[in-house]
């Protein structure tokens, strides 16, 4: 594999996506020749701020591979950590680069004022001669399990709520529904006001309520989400930022906590485990990530490595919502299965909604078919892959997988095929990393489970 002179040659290549490019092979291919420092830091809210110093060629023949090496680390760094303002050291040709992409009709516009929203600050691409300190602020979250809670769960596919008393589920219920397609965002009040009704009638009382939910939410405010894709933004900033408080509310005057489902995803990590430094992957409707510290503690971090790159190849998928290519959301999510059927030789009738597209390849699995063994394969390899990745940015100890994509045969076939993949192609990272699934229930439903733990009583 070739890519602006970057030569690449890979032991394991997914069989049905072989123009498929890891990143993390470009860049340790491209960093090998690479000497002239370059800094990137990225500030994201109450001066928090992430530091990364790397290497770039700096010479004419190489000046595209440097451009895209730069452009695809700053996407993942504000993907992964968060941020309104990049400061660029080093490099003033990197810098002119990373502001026009970063600019109104920018390549990396829809990045630029998506990062906007959620800090609500302007978005800045700064040249500097000294990069501010690094700065972080992470916090303990969740395990709390006394008392009557509600933990709900929020997916794209299915809304999950389970009743927990004193940490023991006592009831659980999967609901399908349909909030990325839905204008009205009292369609979404109303099924989650459902569902936790639905989890009080099996409890005295109710104590607390924990929510786990695909966006970034801050103070419990919904400030980005594709739940809610389709509200309009007058409605949305009327009835979706304090969506989840009013439908507390209507529980009663007790204690909520909304989280990041990828959070949640980690948090759920660490209590089956009882164990920190894990990433959680949720592979649902998307990439869900959330990652626990050594410390047990979860970072302020964003987390969102559906919109972080991982493939190379100027063929990749293009993600519809941010424009680009090649990024997580394409690879570890139903969309992913969806991509490679019809590579499998899988017909999937337009007229079904994504989750049942997956539900079919799924029923083929369970059958055994030879094709639908091949999608999971596939994925297995893009996993092995991308952890390598994913570890150069977190080092994590466990990687515990989720979500629908991760059911049944198909997701103990990506387990263990991203295992042999590591163990041969990245063996010092196989023996120190812990990729694992929790049992079948837990992978469903065990969000909802721990998200009831997130608000502590006092």
């Amino acid at each position: 594999m070739n890519r602006f002179g970057i030569e690449v040659s890979l032991k394991h290549s997914p069989s049905l996506d072989p123009e498929y490019f890891p990143l993390h092979q470009f860049n340790t291919a491209f960093l090998k020749d690479a000497k002239k420092p370059v800094g990137i830091a990225v500030e994201r809210s109450g001066g928090q701020t992430a530091v990364y110093e790397t290497f770039i060629h700096g010479t004419p023949e190489m000046a595209q591979a440097d451009q895209y090496y730069i452009d695809r680390m700053v996407k993942s760094i504000l993907w992964m950590k968060g941020g309104f303002k990049v400061y660029i050291r080093g490099d003033e040709s990197i810098y002119q680069a990373i502001a026009a992409a970063y600019a109104p009709g920018g390549s990396r516009a829809f990045d630029a004022e998506f990062m906007s929203n959620v800090y609500e600050q302007p978005f800045q691409v700064v040249l500097c001669d000294t990069l501010p300190e690094e700065k972080s602020n992470p916090e303990a979250i969740g395990r709390h399990l006394e008392g009557c809670r509600i933990g709900f769960d929020a997916g794209g596919s299915d809304r999950k709520v389970s009743a927990v008393i004193d940490g023991e589920s006592v009831f659980s219920e999967e609901v399908v529904w349909f909030p990325k397609i839905t204008e009205d965002p009292d369609y979404h009040f109303q099924g989650i006001v459902d569902a936790m009704k639905s989890a009080a009638a099996h409890m005295p009382r109710v104590d607390a309520i924990g929510v786990s939910s695909a966006g970034i939410y801050i103070e419990n405010r919904t400030m980005v989400a594709s739940l809610f894709l389709k509200v309009p933004k007058d409605l949305f900033d009327a009835k979706v930022k304090d969506i989840y408080i009013r439908a507390a509310k209507e529980i009663g005057d007790v204690p909520i906590v909304v989280c990041n489902d990828g959070d949640v995803t980690a948090l759920a990590g660490a209590m089956s485990l009882d164990d920190n430094n894990i990433l959680g992957i949720a592979m649902g409707t998307s990439e869900a990530v959330g990652y626990v510290d050594a410390e047990g503690r979860i970072t302020g971090w964003l987390n969102e490595l559906a919109f972080a790159p991982v493939d190379v190849s100027p063929n990749a998928m293009e993600d519809e919502w941010s424009g680009d290519i090649g990024c997580g959301v394409k690879y570890f999510s139903q969309d992913g299965v969806i991509k490679l059927a019809p590579a499998a030789g899988i017909e999937l009738d337009p007229a079904l909604s994504p989750a049942e597209k997956l539900k079919v390849v799924q029923g083929l699995m369970e059958k055994d078919d030879p094709r639908a063994a091949q999608v999971y394969e596939s994925i297995g390899v893009y996993l092995a892959h991308a952890l390598a990745l994913y570890y150069d940015y977190y080092s994590f100890k466990h990687v515990l997988l989720l979500g629908r994509v991760m059911s049944g045969k198909g997701g103990d076939l990506i387990l263990s095929t991203c295992k042999a993949v590591m163990a041969d192609e990245y063996p010092d990272i196989a023996s120190v990393i812990n990729p694992t699934l929790p049992d079948e229930k837990f992978r469903r439903v065990g969000q909802s489970a721990a998200a009831a733990s997130l608000p502590d009583l006092g």
